[in-house]
């Protein structure tokens, strides 16, 4: 499959690299050199320095004959331009990354008149998963299926559980729940599981199930299913606004603490029933006068993810909240899972 990748930044790389062990021929565009350099030192493919919206780039890059072209640079203009432009020179699908939340409600339109095959946000997806976490807090992962009719959640087994040294035949025997049990995590390896895998305190577990269902099986084991009341945002970004929208809708107080006076104002304008602080949301002062020690969930989104990840662990010091933070460092995942911060 020939792919041609316009914009090489973080996700452009993440992109490029992934579809390099499936096998795909791939060219990248971006208008640095060092970028391209820098990736070509890394990945084999080609690459080429121009404007991803220039029909003469496009040619170079192979545009007649590729199959997708992939347009996530920094604009979202930008994007769709590159997109339209490859409709019209070639017959390949294409993808646009739109981050604005101008355009979030002309998603519809601009796919069925500009022909853009699929457009991707990734900010609203990160404030859809994080709202969906916060509906059930003991979840560390949830994906919905079937237009959510359907669940695979991710927990961790703890000791209050009871499931320690149980197999999965016999708990699904003893709670009379009717979930599947997809994956089982340890500390060693990733298995999908039988009915005679036996589960450990500290596993990983993804089950599949329907909300209801997902919902008694949780209850049985003791685990917390209902949806936080309130919540602390740090940082007002446009993953913030997505998930404060989604949060309101579903009920739950939002605080919004950002330094940027003027985007203070902003978000105050567009979201009227949230409240929005203008302060340093890592003074520790601030925070405990905000009502940390008390919130039952700490979403920390700032642009550092040194920041999030230690406000994150200075959270879990001084209240139960759930927590979520923040971080775009794919090549520290490892690191990061290792602090349990959620």
């Amino acid at each position: 499959m020939q792919i041609i990748i316009v914009g090489c930044g973080k996700v452009g790389r993440t992109l490029a690299e992934q579809l390099q062990e499936e096998g795909s021929d791939i060219t990248l565009i971006d208008v640095s050199s060092n970028v391209i350099t820098s990736l070509q030192d890394d990945i084999d493919a080609m690459g080429i320095v121009g404007n991803g919206a220039s029909i003469n780039t496009l040619m170079e890059a192979g545009i007649e004959n590729a199959d997708i072209l992939i347009a996530v640079t920094g604009s979202d203009e930008m994007n769709l331009l590159c997109c339209l432009i490859a409709q019209k020179t070639g017959h390949c699908q294409t993808i646009a990354r739109v981050r604005n939340p101008i355009y979030a409600k002309e998603i519809s339109f601009i796919k069925k008149r500009l022909g853009v095959t699929m457009i991707i946000n990734p900010e609203l997806a990160a404030a859809q998963e994080i709202s969906r976490l916060l509906r059930f807090p003991s979840a560390i992962k949830i994906d919905t299926f079937a237009r959510g009719r359907v669940e695979m959640l991710k927990f961790k087994v703890l000791p209050e559980f009871n499931l320690d040294g149980m197999t999965i035949s016999r708990i699904t025997e003893a709670l009379k729940c009717d979930v599947l049990f997809c994956a089982v995590e340890s500390r060693d390896h990733v298995s999908i599981p039988g009915g005679n895998q036996v589960i450990h305190d500290g596993d990983m577990v993804s089950i599949l199930a329907s909300p209801v269902n997902a919902a008694a099986f949780f209850k049985k084991i003791g685990l917390k299913t209902n949806q936080v009341k309130n919540a602390i945002i740090v940082g007002g970004g446009t993953i913030s606004y997505y998930l404060t929208k989604a949060l309101l809708d579903m009920n739950i107080s939002v605080k919004i603490i950002e330094q940027n006076e003027s985007r203070c104002e902003t978000l105050s304008d567009l979201l009227p029933e949230a409240t929005i602080i203008n302060g340093d949301g890592t003074n520790r002062s601030l925070l405990m006068e905000e009502g940390l020690s008390r919130t039952e969930a700490f979403v920390s989104l700032t642009n550092m993810d040194e920041e999030n990840v230690f406000l994150s662990l200075f959270a879990k010091t001084v209240s139960n909240a759930k927590l979520v933070a923040k971080v775009n460092r794919l090549a520290f995942d490892d690191v990061i899972d290792n602090l349990d911060i959620g």
